[in-house]
C-alpha cells in the first residue's frame, strides 16, 4: 500500500522528476544503507519548496504537528510506521506518555494530539497525555470541535522515571520542541526512552547546524544521481 498523491499537475514530467522516477531503486537502497549508519528520527515533517526546476527542503521539524491532516486512507500506513519505529526501540512497550505543546487551545493541534493517540492506541499501546503545565494539577478534559475530548493530567516524577498516576510508561514521546528550555522533570531519565532526545530540541539545536548538515547530505545524495546538488540544496544562509 502506498500513498497517492492528488495534485492539479498533469504537464510532462520535468527533468529533474524524470531522473528521481527513474532512479527509485538506487534511491531506495541508498536510504537503507545510509539508516544502516545513521539512525533516523523517531518522526518528522519536512517543509518542501518545488520550483518545478529545483526541489529542497526549506524545514525540518522533530516534534511534527498536522497529523490530524492525514487522510483515512493513509492511516494503516501511519499505524504500521508506528508500529515499526516503536519496535525497534522497545519491542516489549505496553505504555506510552505523550507530552504535547502548553497551547491547549489550539483546536488545529488539540487535533492533531488526537490522532497521534489514535495511530499508536491502533498501534497497540496504552497512551495517555501528560502536561508540561504547571496550571494542569488535576485530570483536565478539553473539548474538541468534533464533541470529543481529551485528557491532560500532571506529570508525576519518581526518582530516575516520568509518568502519571497509575501509569508507568517504558517510552515518552515528545511533541514538544522545547522552544521555551529543557524542563528538569524531564532531565535524566535514564530508565525510559524519552523520542526525540533533549538535544533535539530548539532550547539548543541551530538550523544553521541542520542546513550544513544536510548540504553534505545532499552532495552524497546528488552524486549518487549524477546531478548538481543546487537542484536540492535550498543554499540556507
Amino acid at each position: 500500500m502506498v500513498p497517492h498523491l492528488i495534485t492539479a499537475l498533469n504537464g510532462p514530467i520535468n527533468e529533474l522528476e524524470q531522473r528521481i522516477l527513474e532512479s527509485l531503486p538506487a534511491i531506495e537502497r541508498w536510504f537503507r544503507l545510509e539508516w544502516m549508519e545513521h539512525t533516523p528520527p523517531f518522526y518528522t515533517s519536512v517543509d518542501v519548496r518545488n520550483a518545478g526546476f529545483k526541489l529542497a527542503p526549506v524545514d525540518t521539524n522533530l516534534f511534527p504537528g498536522g497529523f490530524n491532516n492525514l487522510t483515512v486512507e493513509m492511516l494503516p500506513l501511519a499505524v504500521q510506521a508506528a508500529m515499526a519505529a516503536i519496535e525497534k526501540i522497545c519491542p516489549e512497550a505496553k505504555n506510552l506518555l505523550l507530552i504535547p505543546e502548553r497551547h491547549t487551545r489550539n483546536t488545529f493541534y488539540l487535533a492533531n494530539v488526537q490522532r497521534l493517540m489514535q495511530i499508536f492506541q491502533t498501534a497497540g499501546l496504552n497512551v495517555r497525555l501528560g502536561s508540561l503545565d504547571d496550571a494542569i494539577t488535576q485530570p483536565t478534559e478539553i473539548a474538541l470541535p468534533d464533541g470529543s475530548s481529551l485528557t491532560l493530567e500532571p506529570l508525576l516524577r519518581t526518582r530516575g522515571r516520568l509518568g502519571l498516576k497509575n501509569f508507568d510508561p517504558c517510552t515518552i514521546l515528545l511533541n514538544n520542541d522545547l522552544s521555551a528550555g529543557t524542563p528538569k522533570v524531564l532531565q535524566r531519565l535514564h530508565e525510559q526512552y524519552l523520542l526525540p532526545p533533549l538535544h533535539a530540541g530548539w532550547a539548543v539545536r541551530r538550523k544553521t547546524n541542520h542546513f550544513h548538515a544536510y548540504e553534505e547530505v545532499a552532495k552524497k545524495f546528488a552524486k549518487l544521481l549524477g546531478m548538481d546538488p543546487w537542484l536540492i540544496n535550498p543554499m540556507f544562509a
